[in-house]
Formats: structure tokens, C-alpha cells, sequence
């Protein structure tokens, strides 16, 4: 695997948590959105970007500096995926809708993005992160399934782990 890192965007520390999941079943660092620059993408080839997802599918708020570094940045080279938290129950009309922005900034930016996930087993009523009926990244609901996570956390490793 090539030099990865994983950088979360998190207020209350569920997004936090997985980004530690993700990075410890990876063996690689894992780093909040306050500290992504451009030093950041440059000493990494692979980008793992998770936020949790605030209203109306908007944004963590650390991550609205972090969109800009990655407008700025040419990630020509770099894989990137995309990981989100949300509520499927009380928000199901923006459930993890904030990958969604992060997915644009970085593919506008020239990198390859993998991990897309297939809603198939997911209840919710509509996100800004869904691409011909797939999440542009993996998406989990820590609030109402999460005895779904680790689940999911692995199946999508699986898939990424070739691209990495």
C-alpha cells in the first residue's frame, strides 16, 4: 500500500471514531480536517475524507477549510475515497449527503476516486451522495445502525484496498 492518511471532519466524535477505525485497520494515521494542507497531500498518494453530515446535508464545519484545500490542491495521481456518518431516521431526506462535496472538490481536482457503495441494505429517503443508486463513498449510520459499522468499515476496506 502507498502512503495513505485518513482526515475526518468531526463535532461530536463519531466521525472521529471511524476515521480511527478505518486508519487502525489500515495501520495508517489518522488526522483532523484542521490539520489538511497542502503539505498533507503531498506526502500522501491515497486520501481517505470523512465527515459527518450537519442539517440540511451540509458539511462538518472544520471541513469548509478543507474543501478549499482540496479546490486548490492538483490531485492529479491521488486515490481518494470517501467515507460520511449520518442519520437515516431523522434525517433521511439528507442522509449523508455532505460525501457528496467532498467526492465534487476532489474529482473536480483530479483524482481517481474509489470506494463507491451500493444503497442495497441502507433505509433512508434521499442523499446528495448517491450516484446511479450508489453512495459516492461509504456510508454509515453509528446513530440508529450501528451494529451495522464494523460491517460495512470492513467490506468497503476490501474493495479500496486493491486502489490503495
Amino acid at each position: 500500500m502507498k502512503k495513505t492518511i485518513v482526515v475526518y471532519g468531526s463535532s461530536t466524535g463519531t466521525c472521529q471514531s471511524i476515521a480511527e477505525t478505518i486508519a487502525s485497520k489500515l495501520g495508517v494515521e489518522a488526522i483532523d480536517v484542521t490539520k489538511f494542507d497542502a503539505s498533507v497531500i503531498a506526502a500522501n498518494d491515497n486520501l481517505l475524507l470523512g465527515t459527518s453530515t450537519w442539517g440540511a446535508g451540509e458539511l462538518q464545519d472544520d471541513w469548509y477549510d478543507g474543501l478549499n484545500v482540496l479546490k486548490a490542491a492538483d490531485l492529479a495521481g491521488k486515490t481518494v475515497a470517501v467515507f460520511g456518518c449520518g442519520d437515516s431516521e431523522s434525517y433521511s431526506d439528507t442522509f449523508c449527503g455532505a460525501m457528496a462535496e467532498i467526492y465534487n472538490a476532489a474529482k473536480d481536482a483530479g483524482a481517481t476516486l474509489v470506494g463507491e457503495v451500493s444503497t442495497d441494505g441502507y433505509t433512508y429517503d434521499d442523499s446528495e451522495a448517491v450516484v446511479d443508486d450508489k453512495f459516492v463513498g461509504l456510508a454509515l449510520d453509528d446513530v440508529n445502525e450501528d451494529d451495522k459499522t464494523e460491517g460495512r468499515i470492513d467490506a468497503w476496506l476490501e474493495v479500496i484496498k486493491p486502489a490503495l
